[in-house]
């Protein structure tokens, strides 16, 4: 029994005002908060929230740019719509469940039905102002938290119409965050894809499409493909595929210009639609995964009032296209089943790539199901008696929203996966030890993904084996020593995912962890340092000859210290593709037998040990 009983009577009762508990709850809101690294985190779920009512407004059919600036935390957004009615500026951005998109008539189609927000960039901000022009009349308000600091009256303007918003996401919520160019960058293209004719501009670089989902495909793909883009388009629905060399599936979907990277009732649609019409064009019973085997695609619907699974907006739950409309399914299967007939009928030479790729697909499948099956009873057998994969409790519970956060950890050797399944965050974090360095996977087919203990039980404890739709962890961490077999080992599973699973990249789910090079300490205190800077203004604080010592190793930092890196302030280098990259060559270039290229990059890419030891004892 406890030892002091906690009262609840009327006085452990209150009531949160809206700015209250959205910074209580900001993951309710906006998912989860993250400095940047993740292309998920809080801070581009502002930034898009904001974006989003000046793509309404362009939808609605007011205004042709959205301008966007950032700029030392700064975030600004210039659209040229109709403007917020000036008499309803503070409401809009400050009272939950006030807006126009509950008029369907005014945002039939919009992103955002529920109020909430703009109303969560601003109690997230540590500085928020809004700025409406219309009826060449001004009107703007700035925030703190939340809170009204300065009201100003309603004025003339001179200024073109449209809204202005300028914040800043707040330090105490978001910690020491960053803005990645990558990802923003990423998100406006998707942006221009789905809204043609629109221009976005960021910090003087302009976003703009003309073919909309042709344009995606064209400047996301890595590799070759085996026919031209089937490009087609109807009312509400836009869909764009082919199919490359690589393993698995990779979509790109979106609902009224989301981008719902988990899905939803419309991807699920398209894969089964898609599969069912060329069965029916061939007249061929063709087994789903074989017709969907290296697939790039894109598909885009419009719903009136959508339903997504949470408010970040990342999975359509929607089951109609309107309230009293046809089942999305429905919706999806009619367009496809008559516009992709027409089309291979239109277009034989394509049909007939399209049919090699397909039986190609299938003569493979049935070359590894023996050794496929197998290898799905070792991994099942190895999972029970073996410890290499210490597995997190977020996937007992079916709707945890922690799944965001839920993380794998690869370490080699069982010392440092020893160190962090001691530390980690049982619920979310996962640890998986390498046995020695993985195969050099590069140009190798998916058969030896079965026949390799090693890769066979990574992608069983991933669970991607039929692509990463089941992935089982939001983010993958790769955690090696920073020597030279550490960037070697790093290189190894980049080139595993790069190979068979490059959607797993590509969606900005794998990253590198970052851990200390040095220790710097006095009596009083310990800082960790990531670098040779770090270390000089460490030894400059703390003054007095500190004690100072190297790691050479993950499995040298003990358990106690190692909670201070994989926690809150774990810090994370994400590995990212570039618009332009080719797959193929990057691993030609770094992967190809005996490259020399390949061992510059990992020497150039570390700081040498010989170099810090030297530097250490010239400090000491």
């Amino acid at each position: 029994m406890a030892e002091k009983e906690a009262k609840y009577n009327e006085d452990s009762i209150r009531s949160l005002d809206w700015k209250e508990h959205i910074r209580l709850r900001p993951g309710m809101y906006i998912g989860k908060l993250g400095d940047g690294t993740s292309q998920d985190d809080g801070i581009y779920v502002l930034l898009k929230e904001t974006i989003d009512n000046c793509i309404d407004e362009y939808v609605m059919g007011y205004g042709k740019n959205i301008d966007i600036t950032i700029k030392d935390r700064t975030v600004k957004v210039r659209d040229y719509g109709r403007g917020i009615p000036l008499g309803k500026v503070v409401d809009v951005v400050s009272k939950i469940n006030t807006g126009a998109k509950y008029d369907s008539e005014a945002f039939k189609k919009s992103v955002g039905l529920n109020g909430v927000g703009t109303k969560a960039v601003n109690a997230l901000s540590s500085f928020f102002r809004v700025q409406s022009i219309r009826d060449e009349k001004s009107k703007a308000v700035e925030f703190s938290c939340g809170e009204i600091v300065k009201d100003e009256k309603i004025e003339d303007s001179q200024l073109r119409k449209g809204t202005h918003i300028t914040f800043i996401p707040d330090e105490k919520i978001f910690g020491n965050y960053h803005f990645l160019n990558e990802y923003i960058e990423k998100m406006l293209w998707y942006y221009a894809y789905l809204n043609t004719g629109l221009t976005l501009n960021y910090n003087n670089n302009k976003f703009l499409s003309e073919n909309g989902l042709l344009d995606l495909l064209n400047q996301n793909l890595s590799g070759d493909i085996l026919y031209p883009i089937i490009h087609l388009k109807g009312n509400d629905i836009e869909i764009a595929f082919t199919h490359g060399s690589h393993y698995g599936e990779e979509y790109y979907s979106f609902v009224n210009g989301q981008h719902t990277t988990q899905g939803g009732t419309h991807q699920g649609a398209f894969r089964e639609s898609v599969v069912k019409t060329i069965r029916e064009f061939y007249k061929k019973d063709f087994e789903a995964i074989d017709v969907r085997t290296s697939i790039v695609a894109a598909i885009s619907i419009k719903v009136q009032e959508p339903v997504f699974e949470s408010q970040t907006k990342t999975k359509l739950g929607s089951q109609n296209i309107a309230p009293d409309g046809p089942a999305i399914r429905t919706f999806i299967n009619d367009f496809i089943k008559s516009e992709l007939d027409n089309y291979l009928h239109k277009n034989p030479n394509t049909a007939d790539l399209l049919l090699q790729k397909i039986m190609q697909s299938e003569r493979e499948r049935k070359e590894l199901s023996g050794i496929r099956k197998i290898a799905r009873d070792r991994a099942k057998k190895s999972s029970l008696h073996n410890r290499k994969l210490r597995d997190c409790r977020v996937h007992l519970v079916s709707n945890d929203e922690r799944k965001l956060e839920t993380t794998l950890f690869i370490c080699e050797g069982d010392s440092a996966s020893g160190s962090i399944t001691k530390t980690r965050d049982v619920n979310t974090q996962a640890v998986f030890s390498l046995k020695g360095k993985p195969l050099n996977a590069y140009g190798l087919t998916k058969k030896i993904v079965y026949e390799n203990e090693e890769f066979n039980l990574l992608q069983a404890a991933l669970d991607i084996e039929e692509g990463i739709e089941t992935l089982r962890y939001n983010n993958i961490v790769v955690a090696t020593d920073a020597d030279v077999d550490g960037m070697h080992i790093r290189l190894l599973l980049l080139t595993f995912f790069l190979q068979f699973f490059p959607d797993l990249i590509k969606n900005g789910h794998v990253y590198i962890l970052q851990t200390p090079l040095f220790r710097v300490r006095n009596k009083k205190e310990t800082i960790y340092c990531y670098s040779q800077d770090e270390k000089v203004k460490a030894m400059e604080k703390l003054g007095a000859k500190p004690e100072i010592t190297r790691f050479k190793g993950l499995g040298e930092i003990s358990p106690d210290e190692f909670k201070h890196f994989i926690g809150k302030d774990i810090r994370l280098d994400p590995v990212l593709i570039g618009k332009n990259t080719s797959i193929d060559q990057t691993l030609s270039f770094y992967m190809g037998k005996n490259t020399p290229e390949r061992q510059d990059f990992i020497i150039s890419n570390l700081v040498v040990e010989d170099k810090l030891d030297i530097e250490l004892e010239e400090a000491e």
